[in-house]
């Protein structure tokens, strides 16, 4: 099998594996429906207070709002990605069996946890942004360019999502325990990723920090390139710049794990 042919089999693999768990599929997109409801009315008032708040509408704000909750699943921005299956093969030692695949592990994981994402955006995200679009008024485009272009942004911010929670599970190498750091990027991905509020409404020069940090390229450049509040080309070299740093620290990180490979408890 070629090494191409590998990896779509692994993503087909995390793509099937998720689509087996219909009830957590359907309860997933029942709830991110609700809460997108309710961040919608909390915005619509924030924004009566405040109009234009970070250069949006009400119309791109609730749009933001739908996307978000269309990514949040797809994203892992709270964790429970692929890192986490790696995270407890490395706490057990099955991670040894893992590095005699004649595969590379990076990509290995980065091709599970793309499948995991696509099933994640058609099986939990594609239904509460159409609720949202269906019920509220967005700001949606007309044309195939902008949707074609943010599909190109969802795709790099997958990656760099991944890239993030790959770094994250391979500290478990030498901390031998998952918990804290999963703690740590839960709360990073809800602070940072702008699932709460989006990063261009947070003031001053803390504003200007948070947009230029890679979980910006999750849920912000996508918004962005969806409502054309931002050049296509300036997002993707923003996202593709941030996955090529992060994957390259991920690689070094491996190396410098897999020559001292902790086995704890077998």
């Amino acid at each position: 099998m070629g090494a191409g042919r590998l990896y779509v089999t692994v993503a087909a693999g995390g793509f099937r594996r998720y689509a087996t768990y219909r009830a957590a599929t359907a309860a997933g997109v029942f709830t991110n429906t609700v809460f997108g409801v309710i961040l919608v009315y909390t915005y619509l008032a924030l924004w009566d207070e405040k109009p234009h708040l970070g250069g949006y509408d009400q119309a791109q704000a609730v749009t933001y709002v739908w996307l978000g909750q269309c990514l949040y699943a797809t994203l892992a921005i709270q964790g429970g990605g692929a890192e986490k299956d790696l995270m407890d093969r490395i706490r057990t030692g099955e991670i040894a069996v893992d590095l005699y695949r004649p595969a590379d592990l990076q990509l290995w994981w980065l091709a599970s946890d793309l499948g995991r994402s696509l099933f994640q955006l058609l099986g939990r995200g594609v239904v509460p942004f159409a609720f949202g679009a269906l019920f509220f008024p967005m700001a949606l485009p007309a044309g195939a360019g902008p949707w074609l272009a943010c599909l190109v942004a969802l795709l790099l911010a997958m990656v760099v999502s991944f890239a993030i929670r790959y770094l994250a599970a391979l500290s478990v190498f030498w901390l031998l325990d998952g918990m804290g750091v999963s703690q740590a990027v839960m709360i990073a991905g809800v602070f940072f990723s702008g699932i709460v509020l989006p990063l261009n409404a947070f003031p001053g020069a803390f504003g200007d920090l948070v947009q230029v940090l890679p979980w910006a390229a999750q849920i912000q450049m996508p918004a962005d390139v969806l409502m054309d509040e931002i050049d296509p080309w300036r997002a993707f070299a923003f996202q593709a710049a941030w996955a090529v740093v992060l994957l390259a620290a991920g690689r070094l990180l491996q190396s410098a794990a897999t020559r001292r490979v902790v086995v704890q408890g077998g």
